[in-house]
């Protein structure tokens, strides 16, 4: 199994006008993450999602308003036809608790890789912050960093070169 692990704010979902995205209305998708999950997805990879959403642990929103933006997600990209595997998150935040699973740990992504059997030259994990990286590093996997100025389009090529 191939495997592209993805952070949530900021890679599929924009989060320059929130910080915090907990109501469905905020959602707004990056531009051209549907056709690049589409052409990935016809690659044979599968996706994953590993989001720290600390707003919990902040008292900013719930876990049921986590869950219905996951709903949500995984409801508008079904209808191209992609799907997620598995979504996990970290309700913890630094300031507030000390937690293990919360990135830059690899803990999440570990997890999935058990759970799905997934051997760590097969997966990769898209992100756009330092903590990303490092959780990918920590796992094992390649991590791919997103900015503004280097958006899927810039490596999707890379990814599909045998």
């Amino acid at each position: 199994m191939k495997a592209i692990f993805f952070d949530r704010d900021g890679v599929l979902i924009d989060n320059s006008k929130h910080y915090y995205i907990y109501r469905v209305k905020d959602i707004e998708f990056v531009d051209g993450v549907f056709e690049n999950l589409k052409l990935l997805k016809s690659q044979g990879f599968v996706f994953f999602i590993v989001t720290n959403q600390g707003g919990i642990a902040k008292k900013q929103y719930g876990h049921k308003e986590v869950k219905q933006v996951h709903q949500y997600l995984k409801d508008e990209f079904e209808k191209y036809d992609i799907s997620f595997k598995d979504i996990y998150y970290c309700p913890h935040h630094h300031t507030i608790e000390a937690c293990i699973c919360r990135k830059p740990s690899s803990l999440m992504i570990e997890k999935l890789m058990a759970k799905y059997e997934i051997k760590p030259e097969n997966a990769l994990f898209i992100g756009d912050q330092a903590t990303d990286m490092h959780a990918a590093q920590s796992a094992g996997i390649k991590g791919i960093k997103i900015t503004p100025n280097l958006n899927m389009n810039s490596f999707i090529q890379e990814l599909l070169t045998p």
